[in-house]
């Protein structure tokens, strides 16, 4: 009956003979988490300035319902009343929409900030790492070169 071989040993011999430098990974790795959190932030920062300005807006209109909802003497009052909430009502929503859209511009370059710059540090990033692999490969071969040319 046939045994089968065990390449365990020859598999760690041939793995020991390939290093591999982990510090690369863990590099990335770390770029990638301080990325997530300064994008995280510029989020966060941004859903808190959004709710300020909503719950701003509520408070507006909440204000104005209620020089609304008072009685008024003459039937006319009334129609200026509602007349003066739409105006208001429509002046609030655009100063409102207005601070929305400097919360997402704000949002924007900040994150094609982040971007640009995590594109830099990535790109040096991989050209030392390219630079390191270059090296090692170069004194690999150099030393199988050796090793071959002793053994002839």
């Amino acid at each position: 009956m046939a045994k089968t071989p065990d390449f365990t040993k020859t598999m760690q011999e041939m793995m020991a003979k390939f290093p591999v430098d982990t510090s690369s990974f863990q590099d990335a790795f770390k770029s990638q988490t301080a990325l997530g959190e300064k994008m995280a932030k510029v989020a966060l920062a941004a859903a808190e300035r959004s709710t300020e300005i909503s719950a701003q807006w509520a408070k507006d209109t909440i204000s104005r319902m209620g020089e609304l909802a008072s009685s008024k003497d003459d039937p006319a009052e009334y129609a200026k009343a509602m007349s003066d909430f739409a105006t208001a009502a429509t002046e609030m929503a655009a100063e409102h929409m207005a601070a929305f859209a400097e919360v997402a511009k704000k949002v924007q370059m900040d994150t094609v900030d982040l971007m640009l710059t995590a594109g830099k540090d990535i790109a040096a990033e991989t050209q030392k790492v390219a630079e390191t692999a270059t090296r090692e490969t170069q004194a690999a071969v150099k030393k199988a070169t050796a090793a071959a040319t002793a053994k002839s």
